[in-house]
């Protein structure tokens, strides 16, 4: 829909290896999209409007041609044996996906903090310290830094904050010669290494699903094959006749946890998602939607985090949390938005209920809160090499662009 500079590189990363390559323009202004995509030898399918990422998926699935189907964000580039690595283990036809490991784009400065550890009496989070700036080389990385030491950004009258977790690691995107400061004072880094954007996905029992591994450093903690939940729409890899007869990713829900809500669908009839380290991919995360920084993406995530409960969770979690959405805001956007749509969602649930080969509530008690949490100790020593230095009172350099480290982006181009 917006492309960038990041599609020339996607498509430089698998024209040469896969038998065809599709972009769609998902009503591209000017025809941008498919203009690059011939140039870069692809396909293209052109949508007069923007469908959204759902919508785009499944007009780009209806004209593949090939027995594997793979699919590849635009702000995303395929690393060493993606997607042929998912081959040997779609041969069982008990697995209905395979996901594989996704780096961020760039490297990251690991840092540790001292801090003593104490607990917020609400809800016995683990707290350090209140941090209202991450800078590396004079740019601000507060909302960017990623990992197990960092809580989630918060808001108030005061501007931006986020706690930190005691002595846990967290990474900022890093370039040579940059320096690091919180709040004004200087840190020195650890080690500069790759990150862990997802390897697979967990399911929260609200209908959201989470990135398995966000945050954490790329040195070898997940290097072993698993059943995961799930997977995030970065580059997942499906077998042509699976996607025929599941669907693919259901347009209505445009944007957002339309990759949870196929998951969902793959579980209740019966089928696994594998994760697969043997093929990478390398991912700028959110580079054409803007992610959790926009609102817009916000009340679609919500919205449908929802319908998709409606479609695939047990009856009385679905009605429970639509409930409690609709008490709460009911006059808000995605209360409305919610209230809408949900004759579609449980006509659609109906329909779908006819290939379940698993009971909703089995699915839930197997997945629902279950594996999420991973090793989250700094980076071992084989994958710390040392930091380089900034050059003696030479500049203290910038920081790339990169996402806004929220998770895939979802938007297709």
């Amino acid at each position: 829909y917006r492309p960038g500079d990041w599609l020339q590189a996607c498509l430089r990363s698998v024209v040469d290896r896969v038998d065809e390559v599709i972009v769609v323009d998902n009503g591209s202004p000017g025809g941008a999209a498919a203009a690059i995509a011939r140039e870069g030898g692809a396909r293209t399918v052109e949508c007069r409007e923007n469908l959204g990422f759902a919508g785009g998926v499944a007009a780009g699935v209806r004209a593949a041609r090939g027995d594997l189907i793979a699919l590849l964000n635009d702000d995303a580039t395929a690393g060493s044996g993606w997607p042929h690595s998912a081959a040997p283990l779609l041969e069982d036809p008990t697995v209905g996906a395979v996901t594989p490991k996704v780096v961020f784009a760039g490297e990251f400065a690991e840092i540790v903090l001292d801090d003593e550890t104490w607990y917020a009496p609400r809800d016995r989070r683990p707290l350090g310290r209140q941090v209202r700036s991450i800078t590396v080389g004079g740019v601000e990385a507060l909302a960017t830094a990623v990992g197990a030491g960092l809580h989630e950004l918060e808001e108030g009258e005061g501007g931006h904050w986020r706690w930190t977790s005691g002595p846990k690691p967290f990474y900022v995107p890093w370039r040579d010669g940059a320096d690091v400061r919180i709040d004004g004072e200087p840190v020195e880094p650890r080690a500069v290494v790759p990150v862990i954007n997802h390897a697979g996905s967990y399911l929260r029992a609200h209908g959201t699903a989470g990135e398995f591994g966000l945050g954490a450093p790329d040195d070898g903690r997940f290097d072993q094959p698993a059943e995961r939940f799930g997977f995030s729409g970065t580059a997942p890899v499906f077998r042509a006749e699976t996607l025929h007869r599941l669907g693919a990713f259901a347009p209505e829900f445009f944007a957002y946890n339309e990759d949870t809500d196929w998951c969902l669908r793959c579980r209740l009839a019966g089928l696994k998602v594998m994760y697969d380290p043997a093929g990478t991919v390398r991912h700028r995360s959110s580079a054409t939607s803007g992610g959790t920084s926009s609102l817009a993406v916000r009340r679609l995530a919500q919205r449908n985090a929802l319908l998709c409960l409606v479609r695939n969770a047990p009856a009385d979690v679905a009605a429970r949390e639509v409930a409690q959405r609709l008490r709460r805001d009911w006059r808000g956007w995605v209360g409305r938005e919610v209230a809408k749509k949900l004759p579609w969602a449980v006509a659609s649930r109906r329909m779908l209920a006819r290939d379940w080969r698993l009971d909703p509530r089995r699915v839930w008690e197997r997945w629902a809160e279950r594996d999420m949490t991973w090793e989250d100790r700094p980076a071992i020593p084989a994958a710390r090499p040392p930091v380089p230095r900034p050059p003696a009172g030479g500049p203290p350099g910038g920081l790339p662009g990169r996402g806004d480290g929220a998770g895939a982006a979802r938007a297709s181009g």
